[in-house]
């Protein structure tokens, strides 16, 4: 039985192929939506970008019929933008609001006896339209099982013969272990002993960690989850890196100070770029006074945090400001707002980008399709601390990298379990 699927401006935004992701059903987007559309397409950031190739792409549909009516897509289903607006007052819902008169084209299919599913984003939205007998669902493409989400790591119980030829020789074979991911961290235990190794990125071997002596801007991991994120940030061979994780389990410390070794000390990288994903609570990075450098300031306190500790870390001799300002000034830390990163290309450079749990899985792909010749780029996030409203846990930019890039040989990923910013913060993790 065919579908019909009415979708939400808010499903087009978050993916711009969305309308293909049906095969064989109805497509069908109220006129609402394209207003809605309309009123972003002004906006600079990302959703007004989305809404011009939504509208691009429509548009270019045209040539296959009249929308109206309904044209065939290449996957077999049909597009239909609808006019209907058949009032919905009688739930008390006042059609002067885009959302109702969304509802208002899904109770007008549903009369006519057809199936009809709203697709949204909007949990408010799904709420409304279960109330009146509508069948709502959110977009269900590009989630993830984030319980069942890729850690990175695993132990292993092995043989004491076998964990004493990884410590000797450095390495053993993997094929007693086949589902292993390139560059999976792994702790072989047995016969009172234990190593910790990872699988190689392209043959099958497990060797001993190659960066486990090392403290990068004098920071030592404190926990195994730790070491072997430090081994993933300092292999030159491991483009994309994500560390996901609770709260004060170190993924943006470890990230920046494994950054400065490469790019201020080794000189790998021509230089550390950290970015965040601005979303605001109350008012829009625009209405901050100052330069953009100054806005950006606001917005990027945590990284000036962790630069100023892992400087005063060092006990150095000077000013710790005036050492950070220097590094800016040069050009060796550099940050950015990734509202400014479209049409970049970014060569040679160790790129962060924090709590990226708020970026869509879009966003994401944009991100990494930035990275030029000789960039590493490591993404950090709790996608359980979400602000952006139209995401959760399952369906942020983050875990989609984490599900989609696990088995490539340039990847490597650890998830953090373990709080180490004080017993406090770590108590807070795992009661709040």
């Amino acid at each position: 039985m065919t579908k019909n699927f009415i979708i939400d401006t808010n499903v087009l935004i978050h993916d711009v192929d969305s309308i293909y992701s049906f095969t064989d059903n109805n497509v069908i987007i109220p006129i609402a939506v394209i207003e809605e559309l309309d009123s972003l397409k002004k906006s600079s950031d990302e959703r007004g970008r989305n809404a011009r190739l939504v509208t691009h792409r429509l548009d270019a549909l045209r040539t296959r019929g009249r929308l109206n009516e309904g044209v065939k897509l290449d996957n077999g289903g049909m597009l239909r933008i609808d006019l209907d607006r058949s009032s919905v007052e009688h739930f008390q819902f006042k059609l002067d609001h885009a959302d109702n008169r969304i509802l208002s084209t899904a109770v007008s299919i549903q009369k006519k006896n057809e199936t009809v599913i709203l697709v949204t984003k909007d949990i408010n939205l799904r709420i409304k339209a279960e109330v009146i007998g509508l069948t709502a669902q959110d977009y269900e493409k590009s989630k993830v099982d984030v319980e069942k989400l890729y850690s990175g790591c695993r132990v292993i119980e092995a043989k004491g013969s076998v964990i004493s030829k990884l410590v000797s020789t450095g390495k053993i074979s993997s094929k007693t272990w086949p589902d292993l991911s390139p560059n999976e961290m792994v702790v072989l235990k047995g016969d009172n002993k234990e190593v910790s190794g990872k699988r190689h990125s392209t043959k099958n071997i497990v060797e001993l960690l190659k960066h486990k002596d090392e403290s990068p801007w004098e920071i030592s991991p404190l926990n195994i989850e730790q070491k072997f994120a430090l081994e993933l940030l300092l292999s030159d061979d491991i483009n994309l890196v994500t560390l996901v994780g609770i709260a004060g389990s170190g993924k943006t410390l470890l990230s920046i100070a494994c950054g400065l070794q490469k790019a201020v000390e080794e000189e790998t990288y021509r230089r550390l770029v950290v970015c965040r994903p601005i979303i605001p609570m109350g008012q829009d990075i625009g209405y901050l006074p100052g330069t953009k450098e100054e806005k950006l300031h606001s917005w990027t306190g945590a990284i000036f945090d962790n630069l100023e500790f892992l400087f005063e870390n060092r006990q150095t001799k000077g000013s710790t400001s005036k050492k950070i300002d220097y590094l800016f000034d040069s050009g060796k830390i550099y940050i950015e707002a990734l509202a400014y990163f479209r049409g970049r290309t970014l060569p040679g450079q160790f790129l962060i980008i924090d709590d990226a749990q708020n970026l869509t899985p879009h966003e994401a792909k944009t991100v990494i399709s930035r990275a030029g010749k000789g960039t590493k780029v490591v993404f950090t996030g709790d996608p359980y601390q979400i602000d952006n409203p139209y995401l959760d846990a399952e369906s942020n930019g983050l875990t989609y990298i984490v599900e989609k890039f696990r088995g490539q040989e340039l990847y490597g990923h650890i998830t953090f379990t373990k709080s180490e910013r004080s017993k406090l913060a770590a108590l807070a993790a795992e009661l709040l």
